[in-house]
């Protein structure tokens, strides 16, 4: 069984100077072969003796190890890179602080191990030769000998542990603040400019036995009023003292009853108001100078949770008075405050003790409390509930969906917990609207489809979003409803169009995520027309964003959705809002003009529609080619339904074309490409002029048996091949016998040769130009010159070049073709 004394957590120190908890696990040391030395290795509990390495760090001779508070193992491992070990026992730390110590050939009674790393050898000799710092006497005259010392002693790493030991061992730091007072009491400023000095330096110092000195209750109001005495303030002292006696007031909402508890509040509180308000700013001090600082602040918080969250009678109490209706508002705006200070001081707990925390808040009733809340008319009070309930959503946001759909079956819609929040979104007084966005976040959280959770018994996609389309979204919509009567928006001022954005960015992602919950409530509230209104706003974000929710709509390629909006033309506002944009080139323009791009390469019903209906208005937009693409298709899409032969053909040439995937190469291919260059003849492809429309082909039949023959030769050997496409083959070859009326012919009887690299069509692999092995083309197939055939309405397929450029004065091509068979 695991030693409990060795059951610690890992820390490490992130960007922004917080504490990462990267699990628990259990510590233990020994020699790495991999590492060349003894280190510390750390096994995740949960994964048992064998588990996963949390940690493996090698004990560095050179590396600065500190130990804190009797559990905590502090050290950097690399540049900012701060690690920390908390011990669930003093008597695992012990242990592994002697093993650290014996390593570095330390004595374990240092709370800090550390060598110098930037002075020189000589300067490392005298230092190491003499036994410590000898302090100068606690005097007044000695103040500024004291400050010198102090400030010498910080760029030099054992110069800095010298002077904590002697600091610590001499009580120096009670003798020190006596001589404040008594400076304060002379109003001698050089006195107590000196002691700012050598204050700040004693911070600088970074140790955990000095700050629990200096932070204890007799102490650390003398402390924070020795730096308030910076030389640099021209003789005009902080009134920090003054704030935190005067000005900051430490309410008891609700009775604690544990001293030690009061003690660590009042404790982490001011030592806060330290870091964040009197020290200067960290970029003044060395890298990592104040890491311990930091570090008692996170843990003062990781035990003040732990110990509220035991006091069951006190968190009884809290929530009773949250939900009872005699709790006046002043009362209750503090339990509020108290709670979501409470939420925010758990962020730094480790995740399976977030857990428990949450669980214990949502077992007291916190959601039933925050419904109560939220109903107050008071800002600051509501306010302090949507952070609670972010915290809330954040943590486990399936928790949060189940309460709201048991509450369903009790309350009407109107007083739902989900309805309340989107109520506080439409109604935020903030001109910028920054409470609607934290909640207009919330509420997609909620609806995320990506964070729901399917069991054998039940989906809550299903469950969640049903209920969701059913009791929520007429009040989410509401506001869009009410300001798309016309045929522009009702009310289009500024704060207005903002919350009209965000309600289409939440809809927005509804249709990307929802599909069917969302499909049949555009279609029967007749969603989108009321959404192209706001395409006449005079605010272009606004229409930026009705345009996304139909480009989103248009992008799912759904005939539902294309049928619904053939039906009642919904492409009008869109081509009025480009009219009147005008010649500008802007986002509207651009957005416009992707959405029609789209649809022309991928949207066949809605292509026709457009065409059909608004062509007269867009025929003159020349500087880009997508309308008459939208044209030249919708004609290609005529002409196919006019001509189903012509459909029939182009549909077996597609799949009999000279070519292969390239992926799976015959033996014909592959003889073709080792052939030798001298073994190919000359042969050349001619293009046709190009000709929008494909005419008949004039000659007469035994020209029309010259060119058939070689791909009767090919048909016949992918019939040999190819036995699955027999009955394919056989319409192909026999139209060796007659002229097609479908595509133009064009033959030549001089030759030009044809460059290696890019091959004529008679000689691609499978061609009766490539012949047996070993064997040259026929003389017949040197001399006949192919056709090539342009298929206007062949843009959405790959297109393959097989024309090539004559050695010759022949001129390249100037289109893509394809050779016809």
């Amino acid at each position: 069984m695991t030693d409990t004394r060795r059951r610690v957590k890992v820390y490490t120190l992130n960007e922004d100077r917080q504490w990462d908890d990267r699990g628990t696990g259990h510590v233990s040391s020994g020699y790495v072969e991999r590492l060349k030395g003894m280190s510390l290795l750390v096994r995740a509990e949960s994964d048992g003796e064998s588990g996963s390495l949390l940690l493996e760090s090698k004990i560095n001779p050179n590396t600065a190890y500190q130990k804190q508070q009797d559990t905590l193992i502090v050290w950097s491992e690399a540049e900012n890179y701060d690690l920390a070990l908390s011990f669930q026992e003093k008597a695992g730390c012990d242990e592994i602080w002697e093993k650290i110590c014996q390593v570095q050939g330390k004595d374990p009674s240092v709370d800090i191990t550390q060598e110098l790393v930037d002075e020189s050898e000589e300067e490392r000799f005298d230092d190491m030769s003499s036994p410590g710092l000898e302090l100068p006497p606690c005097e007044l005259g000695h103040l500024e000998e004291l400050a010198e010392l102090v400030a010498s002693s910080l760029p030099s790493p054992l110069r800095r542990e010298k002077l904590a030991l002697a600091v610590e061992n001499e009580g120096y730091i009670r003798k020190l603040l006596e001589l404040f007072r008594q400076c304060e009491d002379l109003e001698n400023a050089d006195g107590l400019h000196h002691l700012y000095e050598i204050v700040k330096g004693i911070f600088l110092l970074n140790r955990t036995a000095l700050f629990e000195v200096m932070f204890s209750e007799e102490c650390i109001m003398d402390v924070i009023g020795c730096l308030e005495h910076d030389s640099a303030l021209d003789g005009l002292p902080r009134r920090h003292r003054d704030f935190l006696t005067k000005t900051a007031r430490f309410k008891e909402v609700i009775p604690i009853g544990d001293p030690e508890l009061r003690a660590k509040i009042h404790q982490t509180y001011r030592v806060q108001y330290i870091q964040d308000m009197v020290l200067p700013t960290p970029s003044m001090f060395e890298e990592n100078m104040l890491s311990t600082l930091h570090s008692f602040i996170f843990f003062n918080k990781v035990e003040i949770v732990g110990m509220l969250q035991d006091d069951e009678k006190f968190l009884t109490d809290l929530f009773a008075q949250l939900t009872d209706e005699a709790t006046d508002d002043d009362k209750r705006h503090e339990l509020v405050n108290f709670l979501k200070e409470f939420c925010a001081f758990s962020q730094t707990l480790q995740p399976q003790n977030r857990d428990t925390f949450f669980k214990t808040l949502s077992n007291m009733g916190i959601l039933p409390a925050l419904e109560v809340i939220l109903g107050m008319d008071d800002v600051q009070v509501r306010g302090a509930a949507t952070d609670i309930f972010s915290y809330l959503v954040e943590y486990n946001p399936s928790m949060v969906r189940e309460f709201i759909m048991q509450e369903s079956q009790q309350n009407d819609d109107d007083i739902l917990l989900i309805n309340l929040i989107i109520e506080h979104m439409i109604c935020d007084s903030d001109p910028e609207l920054g409470g609607a966005v934290q909640l207009m976040g919330l509420l997609r959280t909620l609806v995320d489809p990506e964070n729901m959770m399917a069991t054998a018994n039940k989906t809550e996609k299903t469950e969640f979003l049903s209920f969701f389309y059913k009791h929520c979204m007429h009040v989410l919509s509401a506001p869009l409803l009410a300001n798309t009567t016309d045929d522009k928006p009702s009310r289009d001022d500024f704060q207005t169009s903002q919350l009209l954005a965000l309600i289409l960015e939440l809809l927005t992602f509804c249709v990307e995520h929802h599909t069917y919950h969302i499909k049949n409530y555009i279609i029967n509230k007749d969603i989108l027309r009321r959404v192209l209104v706001l395409t006449a706003s005079q605010h272009a974000f606004l229409a930026l964003c009705a345009l996304r929710f139909m480009r989103r709509i248009i992008g799912l390629k759904d005939e539902f959705y294309n049928r619904y909006i053939m039906k009642n033309f919904l492409f009008e506002p869109v081509v009025k809002a480009f009219l009147n944009n005008g010649a500008r080139y802007n986002l509207m323009n651009s957005a416009i003009i992707e959405m029609f791009e789209y649809v022309r390469v991928d949207v066949k019903s809605l292509t026709a529609h457009i065409v059909e209906n608004y062509w007269k208005s867009l025929e003159d937009v020349d500087y880009v080619q997508t309308f008459k693409g939208l044209k030249l298709r919708y004609e290609q899409q005529r002409e196919r339904q006019d001509n189903p032969k012509l459909d029939s053909m182009r549909s077996i040439l597609r799949n009999h074309r000279f070519r292969r995937d390239a992926r799976t190469l015959d033996d014909d291919e592959e003889m073709w490409f080792n052939a030798d260059e001298e073994e190919l003849e000359d042969c050349e492809a001619v293009v046709p002029p190009s000709d929008s429309k494909i005419t008949k082909a004039s000659g007469g039949a035994g020209e029309n048996e010259d060119l058939m023959d070689p791909i009767s030769k090919f048909m016949e050997r992918k019939k040999l091949k190819d036995s699955d496409d027999k009955e394919v083959l056989g319409k192909s070859s026999s139209l060796s016998g007659r002229q097609s009326p479908s595509f133009k012919l064009s033959f030549s009887g001089s030759t030009t040769k044809t460059s290696l690299s890019s091959p004529p069509a008679s000689l691609r692999p499978g061609s009766p130009g490539s012949g047996a092995k070993g064997s040259p083309p026929t003389a017949a197939t040197v001399t006949t010159k192919v056709g090539l055939v342009d298929y206007p309405d062949d843009d959405e397929e790959d297109e393959e070049e097989v024309g090539s450029e004559s050695k010759e004065e022949t001129p390249p091509l100037s289109k893509k073709s394809k050779l016809s068979s």
